[in-house]
Formats: C-alpha cells, sequence, structure tokens
C-alpha cells in the first residue's frame, strides 16, 4: 500500500473513533432528549440495557461505514467484509466486557461503562485498519455477505428496541423493563 493511502486511512479510522465518542454519548441521551419520540428512539438509546449501549456504538460506525464505502471500496477491494468484522467485533466486545467485569465484581460500574465503550471504539478502528492493510477477507462473496449483514444487524437493532426478547441481553435494570 502507498504511503498516502496509509495515512489516508489512519486518518479515517481515527475519525470513527471520534465519531463514535462523540455520537455514541449524544445518542444515548437523544430519545429523552427528544421527549420520548418514538422515530427517535429507533436511532438512540431507549432505556440502559446492554442492547441500547451496543445500538448507540453501532450506528455511528454504520453510518460511517456506508459514507468510506464511496472512499475507499476502489482501493481495498476487501473493505465491505472488513469493515463488517470489525464493526460486529467492537459491537460484540461491550457484553463481552461488561458482563465479565460485574461477573467479577458482582456489581457495575458507570466509569467501567464508558471505559468499555471507548476500549470497543478503539478496538474496532484497529482491527478495521490491520485486516484493510494485511489485506484479508478479499472476494466479492465476501463482500456481498459483509454488506448484507451489515444492514440486518442495523435492522435488528431498530426492530429490537420496539420488540425486543425477554433476555438479560436486553433488560434493563434501572426501569426493570425490556425496550420501550
Amino acid at each position: 500500500m502507498s504511503s498516502m493511502i496509509t495515512k489516508k486511512l489512519r486518518r479515517w479510522e481515527i475519525a470513527n473513533f471520534l465519531v463514535v465518542g462523540i455520537a455514541g454519548p449524544l445518542l444515548h441521551f437523544a430519545y429523552e432528549w427528544s421527549g420520548h419520540n418514538s422515530i427517535i428512539a429507533a436511532f438512540s438509546a431507549v432505556n440502559e440495557s446492554t442492547w441500547e449501549h451496543m445500538k448507540i456504538f453501532f450506528l455511528p460506525l454504520f453510518l460511517m461505514t456506508l459514507l468510506e464505502m464511496m472512499v475507499f471500496t476502489e482501493r481495498y477491494r476487501n473493505f465491505l467484509a472488513v469493515k463488517t468484522v470489525a464493526v460486529l467485533a467492537g459491537t460484540a466486545l461491550i457484553p463481552v466486557l461488561y458482563y465479565t467485569y460485574t461477573g467479577v465484581w458482582g456489581r457495575g460500574s458507570m466509569a467501567a461503562d464508558i471505559a468499555i465503550f471507548y476500549i470497543a471504539a478503539a478496538f474496532s478502528s484497529l482491527v478495521s485498519y490491520l485486516l484493510l492493510e494485511k489485506g484479508k477477507l478479499v472476494g466479492s462473496g465476501k463482500q456481498v455477505v459483509g454488506l448484507l449483514l451489515l444492514w440486518a444487524v442495523a435492522f435488528a437493532f431498530v426492530w429490537f428496541t420496539y420488540r425486543p426478547p425477554h433476555i438479560a441481553l436486553f433488560y434493563d435494570a434501572v426501569s426493570g423493563r425490556y425496550g420501550l
């Protein structure tokens, strides 16, 4: 890879981290700020469940991926598959770290939850950068699967806001409810 392309990719991955770091907290409160608007609920956290925190992490990265497609798909033939892996890895890291530390300590911590959010954002950007640079996950079939999977997960985040399964991932311990 040329040095200029590598620097450009590095800047975009830093931008991804910053967008998640800024948009995530804003999306955490957007539903409340909107007066509990049901349309805003689709894209923001509606409660304190782990699922809703995963949603406010996923959405900014999903949107950035759609934007980045215009910049990088010609140069990186592995772009969609790699971004899917990176976005989902960061999203999955949130419940893994959360349930691990609360299982060990027996309680949650807002500071730890915030740190997990930013660790997941950094992890996602690092995975994306490394896989793109190493040329992993090349192939048109993998790119199609990546794009379809990203859209399916985006749909699931919206769908389960309104119709959450009654399992721990969707449970809001603060309100004692699931979803809205």
